[in-house]
C-alpha cells in the first residue's frame, strides 16, 4: 500500500486528500469481513465500483476500484478517509437530485455527478504513477 497526497484546484472546493493505493494482497486483507456495494460512475476515464469493505479485526475501508475500458481486471485500487469518502457519496446523492431538476435542454449541464468525476480524474492521474 502506498500513500500519496492529491491536491485540486482552487475552484473544485475540496481540501487535498490523502489516498493510499492498494495492491492485490492490501485489498484482499482488507475485504476478508465482507464488502457492500455502494454505487457505480461510468466515466471517459473508467469505470469506478465505491464500496465499503471490513478486514477481519473489524476495521472498516472506504474503497474504490477503477476499471479500464475493455479490460475485466481491476486497474487501481484506492481507499480513502471517511471524510473524503463522505464528500464522493454526497456528489453522487445530489446528482440524483439535481437530474430530477434539470429539463432535456439543460440536461448537459455542469452537475454534481460531473464534479464527482473531475475529481477522480485528479486522483487517477496523481496515482497512476504509483507501483504498489
Amino acid at each position: 500500500m502506498k500513500s500519496f497526497v492529491v491536491g485540486f484546484h482552487q475552484e473544485d472546493n475540496v481540501d487535498s486528500m490523502q489516498i493510499q493505493k492498494l495492491n492485490e494482497a492490501d485489498f484482499e486483507k482488507a475485504t476478508e469481513g465482507g464488502t457492500r456495494h455502494l454505487f457505480d460512475l461510468d466515466t471517459n476515464i473508467g469505470f469506478f465500483v465505491f464500496f465499503d469493505a471490513e478486514d477481519a479485526d473489524g476495521d472498516v475501508s472506504h474503497l474504490i476500484i477503477q476499471y479500464e475500458e475493455g479490460n475485466d481486471d481491476p486497474s487501481a485500487c484506492y481507499s480513502f478517509q471517511m471524510k473524503d469518502y463522505y464528500e464522493f457519496m454526497a456528489l453522487y446523492l445530489n446528482d440524483l437530485e439535481f437530474n430530477e431538476e434539470v429539463s432535456e435542454e439543460e440536461d448537459e449541464a455542469y452537475g454534481p455527478v460531473h464534479h464527482l468525476a473531475h475529481l477522480l480524474y485528479h486522483i487517477v492521474e496523481e496515482g497512476q504513477s504509483l507501483e504498489v
